[in-house]
C-alpha cells in the first residue's frame, strides 16, 4: 500500500491556490480538467515530500460544503516557524493559532481547512509577536 494524497474541495480555485502554492509555498506537479464532468482537480506537493501531494478539487456549479471538523487538518514541517508565520502574515494570512511555544501554529486555508506548521527539530525558543498574540477564531 503506498499513500496517494488528501483532497479537499475547494470553492475558489484562484483563492486557493493563492493560499496553498503562493503563500504556503507548496508546487503544482498536476493538473486535469474534466469540463464534462464540470471539475477540475490540482495536485501540489510541498518541495521536499513530492509524493504527498494535496488534491484540490474545484467543482464548477457552487455548493456549500458547511464548516464541518471531521476532516482534521494538513500538516506542514518547516525551517524556521517563526519566519513562515511572519511569511504568511505578511500575504495576509490569518495565524488562528501563533507559534507561542516555537514549535506549532494553525492557518486555514480559504475554505476553511486547517493547516497545522510544525517547526522541523527542536522547537525555536518563543519570540514576540506571537509570544503574547492570542489565539483567533479556531483551527
Amino acid at each position: 500500500m503506498r499513500y496517494l494524497h488528501a483532497m479537499v474541495r475547494v470553492r475558489d480555485l484562484d483563492r486557493s491556490l493563492a493560499f496553498y502554492r503562493d503563500a504556503l509555498g507548496l508546487v503544482e506537479t498536476r493538473r486535469k480538467d474534466v469540463p464534462q464532468g464540470r471539475f477540475t482537480l490540482v495536485y501540489l506537493a510541498a518541495p521536499e515530500s513530492p509524493d504527498a501531494e494535496v488534491e484540490l478539487t474545484w467543482n464548477y456549479d457552487d455548493e456549500d460544503y458547511g464548516d464541518a471538523r471531521n476532516f482534521g487538518h494538513l500538516a506542514f514541517e518547516v525551517d524556521d516557524i517563526h519566519a513562515t508565520c511572519a511569511d504568511l502574515r505578511a500575504k495576509g494570512v490569518t495565524i488562528n493559532r501563533p507559534p507561542r511555544d516555537g514549535r506549532m501554529a494553525f492557518v486555514r486555508s480559504p475554505d476553511g481547512i486547517s493547516i497545522e506548521l510544525l517547526q522541523k527539530g527542536e522547537a525555536l525558543e518563543p519570540v514576540e509577536p506571537w509570544l503574547s498574540m492570542p489565539n483567533t477564531g479556531s483551527w
